[in-house]
């Protein structure tokens, strides 16, 4: 029964729906769904009912019944035809597309079907545009931005997107077409620090790599503003601001190497004029005294990258030359900076050093004899100048220039140091009373006493004044100095000293079996003294380090040869390397030349002294800015000794901190990489890889992922009969992260270099398809990313490798990261997964549908 009064409601409904009666029709359709069980009916009643849904404008309730309909039956054309028109109205599109296209799989010739297609596809498009419109985003964006009441959680999300936007070539140009240089500078004029920051990065991004963007830029923001924005204490400002500067000059350069485009070397003419500009505020930073101490090291830092030339086949050196004339005076009064003066700049513990590095490079470059007098004339005339019997203060600056310039072009400074009156003062600063004109004349007579006759000068001129202030001053710093320069011939004896200080002598492994058998004997056991235990160590070193050792033990390695004997070279070393144990106390060592210092160390003298030395430089080269702790052609000298580490009988650490210390310095430029490759360091860092020991295997393969963009290293992946690739691939499928990010980086850089190494990495190895899946998968978003790298090398270098990778899951995985919303974490992961999609578009294995 009740199964007929169902059919008789569904009747009552269909006659309602022929007069519109669409809301009665409705009622009696649901009157039968609660009486009936037959699914052909259900079925019926639920694509009927959806139809009303339809007329009625209440399109969730059409959707739902029409799905309904389909649950019952996949195949009901018309319940698909009907969700589609729901869901159409309803804005989703790309599933409305779906339906419909189901629908003309079914009925091909059916035009109303066809219609739909192509209206649905025409919207999807549209609202695609509007959608993911990059004009509609910066436009949001700044509003977001600029709006004083907008929620701080979107006005950090809106200067992320930007960021991100600004460093894309299609967003900066977009920002940059829609007035957002303007509004970048509106946001500038907030002075609040998180916006001017997020200004500040967008802005280096749009100079990056487009001169004609970066001229634009430099003169809309005005290079006055940009270094007063470098200017200030907030050292993470400053650093973004030196990063914009950097890009500005790179475009303008043609440094940043990318391919122009277009009309864009039309569009600007002649870039020096700029340049020049950048260049002479950068010198009046040097010497104001509104400039924080972190902004003055930003200047120093883009000064000493970008005026000498990096190459010295390049005959033009104009722009040292333009320094020379126009900023050697202000350098130098960097350089002669004493801090406990009131006169003196704002610094850090670095300024001084890369003043005197940026003289040393600048010297370097000159080309001839002319210009090194020039060179030299200028320091003559500033040092001189400062002489006056009335004012300690500017003799006491004379002196400590004269004191800095022997830590850059040693053979300029010892030149400087006949001038007239020079070694005079120093030792008449040694009589002072003010332990500040003690501290700066000991210091500079540390660095005049490494040649034999400024030594015989101080010992006869000087030596009771220097006993005079070993005895009464209380100053640490002034102690050590005066008792290294006092006499040369004592080097051994302080040596051992400061071995004993740093109980850096070699400590046999005691077995306490042995111990045992000892006292049973009643033989004696010597016991360790209670400050020789680790913490006393310790706070030794922190005292030595406060009263500046390294400066004495640079000038002690500085002496001549017949004093410094290889015994004495080899307690120098072991000294060094206890001093470089703690990572944060070789910022301080770097600082004051600790690092040149080490490098004769570790090329000569004994084969203990060798290899003592060799560790301590590379425990500085693993952490430290090799521009920096090895200036200038030294850098070069650094390779040999981390590379004789690299040894079976050196122990673990030895081997895991030369594998750090390479990977920095193969990490800076192809030059490096080279003398790494020429020294035959290659097979031993390969050896490394295959170690059981998870740090030294993650360190080698760290450095073999900077080593593979050397051209002969590639050289050796391409040639046939060897596993080097095979084993890159296998270490991208370690559980270790940190190993899987290096390998991952070496296989991303080797299959972006090379088509055949695409090829070849599908045929080492039968895992190469569920360990590229794993790596896109991949947690950490650094792994993730070059995962998809590799992917899109993959997908880019062959069409039939390409299909395959597309008929794997690999397809369904870029998919899924692709339809992610980038933020500035994503960015980069969301953006390749979009490209290795585009790429399969482009061979027409999947299509643009939404």
């Amino acid at each position: 029964m009740a199964e007929v009064e169902a059919v008789q409601l569904k009747e009552e409904g269909n006659r309602h729906f022929q007069l519109q009666d669409y809301k009665a029709a409705t009622k009696s359709y649901s009157q039968a769904l609660k009486l009936t069980k037959d699914k052909a009916l259900l079925a019926t009643l639920y694509r009927n009912r959806a139809a009303c849904g339809l007329k009625t404008e209440s399109y969730v309730q059409a959707a739902s019944d029409a799905s309904r309909a389909i649950d019952i039956n996949s195949s009901d054309i018309k319940a698909l035809y009907r969700r589609c028109q729901a869901l159409e109205h309803l804005g989703k599109l790309d599933q409305a597309f779906k339906d419909v296209q189901r629908c003309a799989t079914l009925e091909p010739r059916n035009q109303n079907f066809q219609e739909t297609l192509r209206r649905l596809n025409t919207s999807i498009q549209e609202k695609l545009r509007v959608q993911f419109s990059t004009d509609l985003r910066v436009q949001k964006m700044f509003e977001i931005l600029l709006d004083e009441n907008s929620e701080v959680d979107k006005r950090e999300k809106a200067a992320n997107n930007l960021i991100v936007l600004g460093r894309e070539e299609a967003g900066a140009e977009k920002i940059f077409q829609n007035n957002g240089v303007a509004l970048l500078l509106q946001l500038l004029d907030t002075k609040k620090p998180e916006l001017v920051l997020a200004a500040v990065r967008t802005l280096s991004g749009m100079c990056s790599g487009h001169r004609a963007r970066a001229t634009v830029i430099l003169h809309a923001v005005r290079i006055d503003r940009i270094c007063s924005l470098m200017a200030v204490e907030n050292e993470e400002m400053s650093l973004a601001v030196c990063n914009l500067l950097q890009a500005i000059i790179d475009s303008l350069s043609g440094e940043d190497k990318r391919e122009h485009r277009g009309k864009e070397e039309a569009l600007v003419l002649d870039t020096k004029k700029d340049l020049k500009q950048i260049t002479s505020h950068l010198l009046d930073m040097l010497v104001s005294k509104k400039v924080s101490g972190q902004g003055r090291d930003q200047a120093l830092n883009l000064l000493n990258k970008n005026v000498p030339r990096k190459d010295l086949a390049i005959h033009d050196n104009s722009r040292t030359i333009y320094v020379v004339d126009n900023g050697l005076r202000k350098i130098l009064k960097v350089v002669g900076q004493v801090p406990d003066l009131p006169s003196c700049l704002p610094l850090t513990d670095n300024t001084r050093m890369l003043a005197s590095i940026l003289i040393n490079k600048l010297y370097d470059d000159l080309r001839c004899d002319p210009e090194r007098d020039h060179f030299r004339k200028i320091c003559e005339e500033y040092i001189t100048g400062k002489f006056d019997p009335q004012d300690m203060d500017k003799n006491l600056n004379a002196i400590q220039t004269v004191s800095g310039i022997l830590q850059g072009p040693f053979d300029l400074g010892n030149q400087l140091l006949g001038l007239k009156g020079v070694m005079e003062m120093m030792v008449a600063l040694c009589g002072s009373e003010r332990e500040t004109d003690q501290l700066v004349a000991v210091e500079a007579l540390i660095h005049a006493s490494t040649k034999l006759s400024r030594a015989t000068f101080i010992i006869t001129n000087g030596v009771s004044l220097l006993k005079q202030i070993y005895k009464t001053t209380k100053n640490e710093k002034i102690k050590i100095r005066t008792l290294v320069t006092s006499d040369k011939t004592i080097l051994y004896s302080v040596a051992t000293t400061l071995v004993n200080c740093t109980n850096s002598y070699d400590v046999k492994e005691v077995i306490p079996e042995l111990v045992q058998l000892a006292k049973f004997s009643k033989q004696h056991v010597p016991e360790e003294h209670p400050k020789d235990k680790k913490d006393f160590i310790d706070m030794r070193v922190k005292r030595l380090l406060k009263a500046g050792v390294i400066s004495a033990l640079a000038c002690m390695v500085k002496a001549d040869s017949a004093i410094l004997t290889d015994q004495t070279k080899e307690l120098l070393a072991r000294v060094f390397l206890a001093l470089c144990d703690n990572p944060k106390d070789r910022g301080t060592i770097v600082a004051q030349g600790g690092g040149k210092a080490l490098i004769p160390l570790a090329l000569e003298g004994t084969d203990v002294g060798k290899v003592k030395a060799a560790h301590a430089l590379a425990k500085i080269a693993a952490v430290s800015n090799p521009d920096i702790a090895f200036p200038g052609e030294r850098v070069y000298e650094v390779v040999r000794p981390l590379v004789s580490l690299l040894d079976t009988q050196r122990d673990g650490l030895q081997n895991y901190e030369a594998l750090l210390g390479l990977t920095n310095l193969s990490g800076r430029s192809d030059k490096l990489r080279q003398k790494i490759f020429k020294e035959r360091a290659l097979p031993d860092i390969e050896n490394y890889m295959f170690e059981n020991h998870d740090q030294l295997r993650q360190a080698a393969t760290e450095c073999m992922c900077n080593m593979v963009l050397h051209k002969e290293v590639q050289e050796r992946f391409l040639a046939d009969g060897n596993d080097r690739l095979k084993l890159v691939v296998l270490l991208c499928g370690e559980d270790d992260d940190k190993v899987q990010n290096a390998a991952a980086g070496a296989l991303a850089m080797l299959t972006a270099a090379h088509k055949k190494l695409c090829l070849k990495m599908t045929q080492v190895t039968t895992q190469w398809l569920e360990i590229l899946q794993r790596l896109c998968l991949h947690d950490q978003l650094s792994v993730q990313h070059r995962g998809l790298v590799i992917a899109y090398n993959l997908l880019a270098a062959d069409a039939e490798l390409a299909k395959k990778l597309v008929e794997s899951e690999l397809l369904e995985i870029l998919t899924v990261v692709g339809k992610q919303e980038p933020d500035e974490k994503k960015a980069e992961v969301v953006q390749t997964a979009r490209e290795c999609l585009i790429k399969c578009m482009d061979y027409g294995f999947i299509k643009p549908v939404s």
